[in-house]
């Protein structure tokens, strides 16, 4: 009787129903190595419950059987029930051939947890006892990489790579790719892409080695690359950006604002994109569209300080000052302060006479910009002219600090020193 094919036709179609029963008869009818297979079976379509329910049987009929206590924890820890699969972890024997494997999986669930350094011994543990196991090698690597120890997870991957090119599915070659991308050695990581991607092509490996290839200033390579990536999945949003700033790094503004905008057309809830966008558009000499893209950037998220500062720097070239004072005292009504945007509210308030505004904001701006040299230029002339002598001046001492060889602050010390 073949006891197999119902729990197949069952989990074909989708009967819940039916496949409980052929468990059932399964459990009662076929041999153990039936049941493992079929156990297996279901947990490679997602259906962990029933796994475990035959895992259960297993392990109640074959209660020293280490490998089975090791798979089942496995489907316990997909199904949440970590306690139990703890517990059938711990009852391996450390003399049993499977007890690295069960260390192996105890590092799993820690790494999980976030308990790296617990997970981190187990894995030592095991390493101890087959030293030169890829798997655990591997595994170990993982655990570096997600703490952040790159050096060492490096280390250990390219000890992998000596004698396998692929454990669990996933190829070294890309994992050494992506740890020297994340510890900033980029010319290393893309010699490793270039390799990989000799062999596959995928949408993160084409990012990835565009990425590289941009920290390490090899734009045109990095524009191969995300050319290729367009064409290959033209909705991997953060090509787009990358793209454009590698064009932009070209001095080719025109095509950086020609991708951004398609970039947009395809992601239009990325804030980024807009403000670009934005100053690509500034130095195309469009700035209607300039200040379309940095407000639409801004409507995305009003506290996007970035977007707020070129909108306000740019409105400030064009004394466009009503604009610039709505900005910020919308922002400082919000209790969102920052000293930057008063350098320009304070210059804002003095050119429309609002002389008491223009001061709150030069003092709340000085607590920051004491030692900007243009603001302070600014700062010591409103205050000349508002008759505040005693602060003129010690302004003015900061200034010839800054600029020792500038005959005015020298001046203007001599002047108010001898009043």
């Amino acid at each position: 009787m073949n006891t197999q094919q119902p729990i197949i036709d069952a989990i074909h179609n989708g009967d819940l129903h039916a496949l409980h029963h052929a468990i059932e008869d399964l459990l009662v009818s076929a041999d153990a190595n039936e049941q493992y297979e079929m156990s297996d079976y279901l947990m490679n379509f997602g259906y962990m419950k029933q796994a475990d329910e035959i895992y259960a049987h297993l392990v109640y009929l074959f209660p020293n059987e280490a490998q089975l206590k090791i798979d089942r924890a496995t489907v316990l820890m997909e199904l949440e029930q970590e306690d139990e699969a703890l517990e059938l972890l711990m009852d391996v024997p450390t003399t049993a051939d499977e007890y690295p494997q069960a260390l192996l999986a105890l590092a799993d669930y820690y790494q999980m947890q976030g308990l790296y350094e617990v997970a981190e011994r187990q894995i030592n543990v095991a390493l101890d006892l087959l030293p030169k196991e890829p798997l655990l090698l591997f595994a170990k690597a993982e655990l570096m990489m997600e703490m952040g120890r790159l050096s060492e997870a490096a280390r250990l991957y390219e000890e992998v790579y000596a004698t396998e090119k692929e454990v669990a599915g996933i190829r070294i070659i890309e994992r050494l790719a992506e740890v020297h991308r994340q510890a900033g050695s980029y010319e290393e990581a893309l010699h490793y892409y270039g390799h990989a991607l000799k062999d596959t092509t995928s949408p993160d490996l084409l990012f990835g080695a565009a990425y590289s290839a941009f920290q390490s200033e090899q734009y045109e390579q990095a524009i191969r690359h995300l050319e290729d990536l367009k064409v290959f999945d033209p909705d991997y949003f953060a090509a787009y950006l990358l793209l454009a700033e590698s064009y932009a790094m070209q001095e080719n503004n025109k095509k950086a604002l020609e991708v951004i905008k398609e970039g947009i057309t395809r992601d239009e809830y990325d804030k980024e994109l807009y403000l670009f966008a934005g100053k690509m558009a500034i130095k195309n000499n469009k700035p209607e569209d300039a200040e379309a893209f940095l407000r639409q950037a801004i409507a995305l998220d009003p506290e996007y300080m970035e977007a707020v500062l070129t909108l306000v720097s740019m409105l400030s070239t064009k004394e466009r000052d009503e604009e610039i004072i709505e900005i910020v005292e919308g922002l400082h009504k919000d209790d969102f302060d920052w000293s930057t945007l008063s350098t320009f509210a304070a210059e804002s308030y003095d050119r429309l006479e609002q002389y008491e505004e223009a001061g709150k904001h030069y003092t709340i701006a000085y607590r920051d910009h004491d030692e900007d040299v243009d603001f302070l230029e600014k700062y010591v002339y409103f205050l000349l002219e508002d008759g505040q002598h005693a602060k003129a001046l010690e302004i003015a001492k900061k200034l010839n600090v800054l600029q020792p060889e500038e005959q005015q602050w020298i001046d203007l010390i001599s002047r108010f020193e001898t009043l």
